[in-house]
C-alpha cells in the first residue's frame, strides 16, 4: 500500500513512530588537497605522523598522496558529525608542518599534472591493488581530474523507522528486502530531484586556467582579467564533463528499480570490455597500467551522484556486501566542498540533507525506465553548467519547468517534512535551514556559485588568493579549537594501530600479486 506524502507525514507524527526520526545516521567523507602557503600542491608524501592510509579509520588518501580524505564514524546528531570532522582536521593540521587544506573542489594551480603522485598504500596485495587502480584512472582520464575534491554524505534511517513504515503500509515482506526496496525508492526520487543539490551547494563555477590546459571542451568559457576560466551561470564544474564523468559509462544501463536489477547492472558494467581502454594495456613491460581493460576496473569507478551501500567485510566487494546483507545506507556524492565552511560542509547543510532525503523516502516513487533516468541526468547536467540561467527549463515528466517553478513546488512539499523533523527533535532548526535554502530558489545571487563569481568576475579578486586566505584562517581556527568528540590520545593510538595493522596485512600475504588479482576478479 502506497500512501501520499501527507499521509506518511501524518502517520509519523504519532508518538509511537515519531522517535525513529530522531535517530538518523550520518557520516561524512571530506576530501582536501594538501597545498603549500604559496598555493601549489605539496610534493611531500603522506605523513607517517598521520598513520597508514590503508588502515587508519579516519585519515586516508584518495587518488593522490596529496589528496587527503577525512572520514567520520556514524553519528546521530548533525552537530556531532561536524564536531568529529573538526577534530579529525585539527589533528591532521597539527601534523602537517604548515601545509594548508585547499578549501575548494576544483584544484589549485597545477603546473604539471604528471607530477601529481599516486597514493601509496604499502606492499600488501590489497595496498598494491589500490595503487594500480589509481594508475588506471590516471591512464584513462588523466591525473588532473583525480585531484578534484568533494564531500560524500552517508545517510541512514534506523531499523525502527522501517518497522514503523512497514506497519503504516501494512506490508508483510521480509524486513531486509523491504528496507532495500524503500532505499531504492529513495534513490529514484533522489535522482529525480538531485539537480537541486548542485544548484543550492555548487561552489565550483570557475577554475584555474591550468586545469583546462590539456583538456578539450566545448563549454563556452569566459576568462577573467586574472586568468580564471568560468561559465556565467555555472554552479558545479566539478559535476560537469570536466570533472567526475566518464563517457565510456554513458552507455551503461544501471537500474535503480530494485537491488537485484542494480547488482546485475553493476556486474555487467564491470565485465564489459572497452576497446578504448584496451589500447592502454594491462601489464606492460612487467608493470601494471590498470587492473583490467573493462569499462569499470572495479565498482568504485562507477561515477554516480548517489550509491546504495553496505559496509563491506575484509576481502568483500561492495556488490557482494549489498547482496549478502542488503542496503545499510546511501552515499550522496553530488556535494562540492563548501569553501565558506572550515569543514567543507556546514551543520545547516546536514539539516537540509536530512529534510531532502526524508522527503525522497516518503514521497511516492514509481519505478522508472532508462529513458526517464536519462532525463534526470540531462536535468543534472544542465544545472551544473547553467543552473542560474533564468532561461533554463528542466524536464519534469511531460512538463518543462524553470528552477523557480519546480524548486518552489519541491520546497513547498518539504516544509511539512521539516516540521516533522523539528517535532521529532524538539527544535525549530529544520524549518530555519529550509528557509535559508528556499531563498536561493527565488534569488540565485544567494547561491555559493553566484557569490564566488561575484568576487572573481565583478570584483576581479584572485580566486587563489581568496582560497589561500580562507585555508589559513580555517587552519588557525581549527588548531585553536579544543577537541570535542575525540582527543589527541585517540589519534595517537589510531596512528600506531594503523601502522601495526598495515604490517600485519603485509606479513599475512601468501600469494603473488598476479594470483591475488586473479582470485579477486573470479566471480
Amino acid at each position: 500500500m502506497t500512501l501520499s506524502l501527507q499521509q506518511y507525514i501524518s502517520a509519523f507524527a504519532q508518538s509511537k513512530h515519531l522517535s525513529s526520526l530522531s535517530q538518523l545516521g550520518r557520516g561524512i567523507e571530506r576530501e582536501a588537497l594538501r597545498v603549500l602557503p604559496q598555493g601549489r600542491l605539496s610534493e611531500r608524501p603522506h605523513s607517517a605522523r598521520l598513520g597508514a592510509a590503508l588502515t587508519h579509520p579516519n585519515i586516508t588518501t584518495d587518488y593522490s598522496e596529496t589528496l587527503l580524505e577525512f572520514i567520520t564514524p556514524v553519528s546521530f546528531k548533525p552537530e556531532t558529525a561536524i564536531a568529529q570532522l573538526e577534530d579529525v582536521q585539527k589533528f591532521t593540521l597539527s601534523q602537517l608542518d604548515g601545509e594548508l587544506l585547499w578549501p575548494m573542489s576544483m584544484p589549485c594551480f597545477v603546473e604539471d599534472d604528471d607530477k601529481i603522485p599516486l597514493a601509496q598504500f604499502g606492499q600488501s596485495n590489497i595496498g598494491r591493488m589500490k595503487t594500480v587502480y589509481r594508475q588506471g584512472l590516471k591512464n584513462r582520464y588523466g591525473s588532473m581530474m583525480q585531484v578534484i575534491s568533494g564531500i560524500h554524505f552517508n545517510f541512514s534511517f534506523p531499523k525502527s523507522f522501517f518497522q514503523s513504515l512497514q506497519s503504516i503500509e501494512e506490508n508483510s515482506a521480509p524486513l531486509e528486502q523491504y528496507i532495500a526496496d524503500k532505499y531504492f525508492a529513495l534513490l529514484r526520487n533522489y535522482k529525480r530531484y538531485c539537480w537541486l543539490i548542485p544548484y543550492l551547494y555548487g561552489s565550483s563555477p570557475a577554475v584555474c586556467g591550468s586545469f583546462l590546459k590539456h583538456k578539450p571542451t566545448k563549454l563556452p568559457f569566459k576568462k577573467t582579467d586574472k586568468g580564471y576560466m568560468y561559465l556565467e551561470y555555472a554552479t558545479s564544474l566539478r559535476m560537469s564533463d570536466l570533472g567526475y564523468t566518464n563517457s565510456e559509462q554513458s552507455s551503461l544501463k544501471i537500474c535503480y528499480n530494485d537491488l537485484a536489477g542494480y547488482l546485475d547492472g553493476v556486474k555487467n558494467a564491470i565485465n564489459l570490455p572497452s576497446a578504448k581502454f584496451e589500447k592502454i594495456g594491462v601489464k606492460v613491460n612487467g608493470q601494471y597500467q590498470q587492473l583490467n581493460s573493462n569499462v569499470l576496473q572495479i565498482e568504485n569507478e562507477l561515477y554516480a551522484p548517489v550509491r546504495p551501500k553496505c559496509v563491506a567485510k575484509a576481502g568483500e566487494k561492495p556488490s557482494q556486501a549489498l547482496k549478502n546483507r542488503g542496503v545499510e545506507y546511501i552515499e550522496v556524492r553530488a556535494l562540492d566542498v563548501n569553501p565558506f565552511s572550515a569543514t567543507g560542509i556546514s551543520v545547516e547543510q546536514i539539516r537540509f540533507l536530512d529534510i531532502f532525503l526524508t522527503f525522497c523516502m516518503l514521497q511516492p516513487s514509481p519505478k522508472g525506465t532508462y529513458q526517464e533516468q536519462a532525463i534526470t541526468e540531462e536535468n543534472m547536467n544542465a544545472v551544473v553548467v547553467r543552473g542560474r540561467d533564468p532561461k533554463l527549463l528542466l524536464q519534469d515528466n511531460d512538463q518543462q519547468k524553470s528552477v523557480v517553478q519546480w524548486g518552489g513546488e519541491i520546497f513547498a512539499q518539504m516544509t511539512a517534512v521539516a516540521d516533522l523533523l523539528d517535532q521529532a527533535n524538539d527544535s525549530h532548526l529544520y524549518r530555519d535551514a529550509l528557509a535559508v535554502e528556499a531563498a536561493k530558489i527565488s534569488d540565485p545571487s544567494l547561491t555559493p556559485s553566484a557569490k564566488i563569481l561575484a568576487a572573481v568576475v565583478n570584483n576581479n579578486e584572485s580566486l587563489t588568493k581568496t582560497a589561500l586566505q580562507r585555508a589559513a584562517d580555517y587552519r588557525q581556527q581549527l588548531l585553536a579549537n579544543d577537541y570535542q568528540e575525540f582527543d589527541e590520545a585517540y589519534f595517537k593510538r589510531s596512528v600506531a594501530d594503523s601502522m601495526a595493522q598495515q604490517l600485519e596485512i603485509e606479513q599475512a600475504d601468501t600469494q603473488s600479486f598476479d594470483e591475488f588479482l586473479q582470485d579477486y576478479f573470479q566471480d
